[in-house]
Parts: C-alpha cells; structure tokens; sequence
C-alpha cells in the first residue's frame, strides 16, 4: 500500500481508519495493492486489490482475486448506521462437485462473518450476496471443459477507525475462497479444496 501523506482536508477519523489499514497484516500468499478508489459513493475513499500468489512467486487472479473498499462520509449516511461502510468482494475457482452443493453459498458467507469475528472486526449492518457460477465451454472453448467461480459480495459498516482487522479478515476471506489455509481459528476450509498453487 502506498504511503501517501493526507492531505489537509483529509478529515482525522478517515486519516486514522487509513493508517490502521496500511499497518495491518499481510499475509505472504496475497499480494495486496492501492487502486483508484471508485467516485461518487462517498467524500473520502480508500481501494485495495488483492490477488492470490500462486507458485511462481507472482500474483494471480485467476487464483483468487478481491477488492475492499473504504467509504467515510461525515454525514454518516442512514442505510451505514455511522460514518464508515466497507464494500468489498471476493471470488476464487471452485471445483464444480463443490460448486453443485446447495449450501457452497451459505459456507461462503459464513467464512466472511467467522473471519471478521476471528479477527476481532468491530462492525454493524454487515449484508451481502454469495454466487456460484457454473459454466460450460463450447465451439472454440469447448477444451476448457466445465468450471465454475465462487463469488462473495459483502458490506458492513465499521465502528471504530481500527480497521487492519477489517483488511486482515477480507484478506483471510480471499484466501479461505482459494482454498488456502486460514491463519486464525475458528475459520475452517471445506474439505476437498485445490488450490491450484503448485
């Protein structure tokens, strides 16, 4: 993440919130970067890409990819319930077997509520869709056979300017989606996961 200093009008709450963020916790099997934060949802944002490091050393989103952003408006927006909200998503392949469960998307959720938990994430009026997308290869694509992703696409609302366990938790999120080991307790993997790291 970058260490670009705030500039004056940058209010002391949201400075605070990104200074937590940068010093959190990186895990060394995702690749974490500041990018162009999406305009007109909020006076003051923060975007983070991550992508999960396969085997070469080098980051891969066809491993396992995300996005987190922070949103801070003063006004704290009523839907937010405070000043903060952070819109995030997260997907990663799932072998198709998997992907055919019925509760793969409930598990899915379930890994993002365990993770901010775990993490010790102070937040409120967390929401957010889980999708599994199958699909078939045809015409030119029909070497490519079946596959299918797994996509989390979640938003809670901090209540503190503590955010690294907010990052720490959507990193463990990215990573658990790819089928790698958590790094805390109370977060498991579905059995049979690849990871396609090797």
């Amino acid at each position: 993440m970058s260490d670009n200093p705030s500039t004056p009008s940058t209010p002391t709450a949201f400075a605070a919130a990104v200074d937590s963020l940068r010093r959190a916790m990186d895990r060394d099997d995702l690749a974490v970067t500041e990018i162009p934060a999406p305009t007109g949802l909020a006076p003051h944002a923060l975007a983070l890409a991550g992508d999960v490091v396969g085997a070469s050393g080098r980051a891969d989103a066809d491993l396992g990819t995300g996005r987190f952003v922070l949103l801070y408006d003063e006004d704290e927006p009523e839907a937010w319930g405070g000043p903060f909200r952070v819109v995030s998503f997260a997907q990663a392949p799932l072998e198709t077997e998997l992907a055919l469960d019925p509760f793969v998307a409930d598990v899915a959720w379930t890994w993002l509520v365990d993770s901010l938990d775990a993490h010790g994430a102070d937040y409120d009026a967390a929401s957010g869709t889980a999708t599994k997308i199958l699909s078939t290869g045809y015409g030119e694509l029909a070497a490519h056979g079946d596959g299918a992703q797994l996509e989390l696409r979640a938003s809670w609302s901090p209540t503190s300017t503590e955010l690294a366990p907010h990052i720490e938790a959507w990193s463990e999120l990215i990573c658990t989606l790819a089928g790698l080991p958590p790094t805390v307790e109370g977060v498991t993997l579905l059995a049979s996961r690849r990871v396609g790291r090797d």
